[in-house]
């Protein structure tokens, strides 16, 4: 799960409606007391400012942290639910698909109903969906509960960077926003690692167990504290839901997810093909009610206009590629490192590390290159990442353990992957009218979802059928070949993306009128 909102400078008109630019300014506030925007001197974080960050990050923390965690602990699952194939791509991308599909209602109802309410509600959610987790017993079961665990990440998340966009200003909202994005960095690495030594731990025989139950203390000691020290805000000028488009994305995606996943075990009976096909007709009423929505003046999930901002659809590719690539390799190479090489739980989170920590090291700063480099990288991210990841296949293809060459080719897989996912969406988002930036940064932050899902249905689909045929070592040829797959995926990503990048953005379209002036826009949704 990567960045959910992006802060971006844009150019807008006053005179045509749009929001001008608000003096910097730092919300102070009290327990249990109405938000009251003051005038702060001090361009620091203060304490109480920093008990909020240090609150909202958290849950933050924990969302991020349970996409990935749960990856180590597959191998386990599978022996003590005797799990299938199957069941276990729907452990890992249930809690994505609710998360996806339920993202932007999530933030339309912290507006609705204010963002201290949604953030306590979901946290509580998903605090007891991880208790439900913990003690699953079986994984129909756990498939369920991880759904509405990733409903409860849907709500609480959004409201991160909008409690964050309320009460901080200025320089403390720039450190603020910081934190932010190095706490995204840090749940990927710390969900593999951790993942790793809890199940190792095999704490009083509970195995897999938990990965899961870690989150319920946390999650009540948060919830504690975060009512006694949220600010209360007023619920705001909410946009309405959009129930037709919401149940209708949701069909469209669980047709064409679930025989992804359950096809390779069952043969791809009549079906699964059924299934599919029902889904591309999912998909076109999905886009008929979100135009009937938007003609009709609502508010569509997402908005026709937006999807024909110059160089969207390049970019709505793009990410979809790089993410799927992303989703897949975590899920198969951990299949392959406990499954055909019979790592431990701990000794496959620690191999993740060099790729985490590439993809963090260049995700944070990348905006320390030049301006003008900021659009080069994303395909030359893909690049590199595809470089890395091909070397992982050739170095782990003879069933060995790939030495020395190893933890280098993955951290230049992470670090190719750092470069393309996090400038993706600022560059993006500049490619549309500065009033559609809430909207589009919605819409692209859902796809980001979605291409996880999609990256462990069809990789992963195709790895474990490849790892099903008699061999000497048929999990290392299972991953050399979705590897070879996801090095294609990611090459479509360069090609996509240079597309995306020579669009023509709106600003400079509207850079041409006159009376304008930059302001920052935040989106929709995070």
């Amino acid at each position: 799960m990567r960045a959910n909102l992006v802060l971006t400078k844009c150019v807008v008109n006053p005179s045509a409606g749009a929001a001008s630019k608000t003096p910097d300014r730092t919300v102070l506030f009290t327990p249990m007391t109405q938000t009251d925007p003051l005038a702060e001197t001090n361009d620091g974080l203060t304490g109480r400012m920093k008990i909020l960050l240090a609150l909202v990050l958290t849950g933050q923390f924990m969302a991020v942290l349970d996409a990935s965690i749960v990856n180590v602990a597959i191998p386990t699952i599978r022996v003590d639910l005797q799990a299938s194939g199957s069941d276990l791509q729907l452990i890992v991308a249930g809690y994505v698909i609710a998360y996806a599909v339920l993202l932007i209602t999530g933030s339309r109802l912290g507006m609705r109903f204010g963002f201290r309410t949604a953030f306590l509600s979901g946290l509580t959610l998903f605090t007891v969906a991880s208790l439900a987790c913990g003690v699953a017993p079986s994984s129909q079961v756990l498939i369920i509960v991880r759904a509405i665990q990733g409903g409860g990440a849907a709500l609480m998340v959004p409201q991160v960077f909008s409690l964050i966009q309320r009460n901080f200003a200025g320089s403390a909202r720039a450190q603020a926003l910081s934190l932010w994005a190095a706490t995204l960095a840090l749940g990927g690495l710390v969900g593999q690692v951790l993942g790793g030594v809890l199940v190792s731990a095999d704490l009083f025989g509970t195995g897999w167990r938990p990965v899961f139950l870690v989150n319920v203390p946390i999650g009540i000691v948060l919830l504690v504290a975060s009512l006694q020290y949220l600010p209360i805000d007023r619920p705001e000028r909410a946009r309405p839901l959009d129930v037709a488009g919401l149940l209708s994305l949701a069909a469209a995606v669980l047709l064409l997810v679930v025989p992804l996943v359950l096809g390779h075990e069952d043969g791809w009976p009549a079906w699964t093909y059924a299934s599919l096909i029902a889904s591309v007709v999912a998909i076109v009423a999905f886009a008929l009610i979100e135009r009937r929505v938007e003609r009709s003046g609502g508010a569509p999930l997402i908005a026709e206009r937006v999807l024909r901002a110059p160089g969207m659809p390049a970019a709505l590719v793009a990410i979809v590629l790089a993410l799927a690539a992303y989703g897949g390799f975590l899920f198969t190479f951990t299949q392959h490192l406990q499954g055909g090489l019979h790592d431990s739980a701990l000794q496959a989170g620690l191999t993740f590390v060099p790729l985490a920590v590439g993809f963090a090291l260049s995700s944070l700063n990348w905006r320390r290159l030049p301006a003008r480099w900021h659009q080069a990288v994303i395909p030359a991210g893909c690049v590199i990442a595809a470089c890395g990841y091909l070397v992982t296949g050739i170095a782990v293809a003879d069933g060995g353990t790939g030495g020395l060459v190893l933890p280098v080719a993955l951290f230049v897989g992470g670090f190719g992957q750092g470069m393309a996912a996090s400038p993706i969406l600022t560059v993006a988002l500049s490619k549309v009218q500065p009033q559609d930036a809430p909207d589009a940064s919605g819409v692209l932050t859902t796809v980001i979802q979605l291409g996880l899902v999609l990256g462990v249905a069809t990789f992963g689909s195709v790895f474990l059928t490849q790892a099903a045929l008699p061999g000497p070592h048929p999990t290392a040829t299972a991953i050399s070949q979705t590897l070879w797959l996801i090095v294609a995926a990611l090459i479509g990503c360069a090609i996509a993306s240079s597309v995306m990048v020579r669009a023509r953005p709106a600003r400079a379209r509207a850079a041409a009128q006159p009376g304008t002036e930059e302001v920052e826009i935040a989106g929709d949704a995070a």
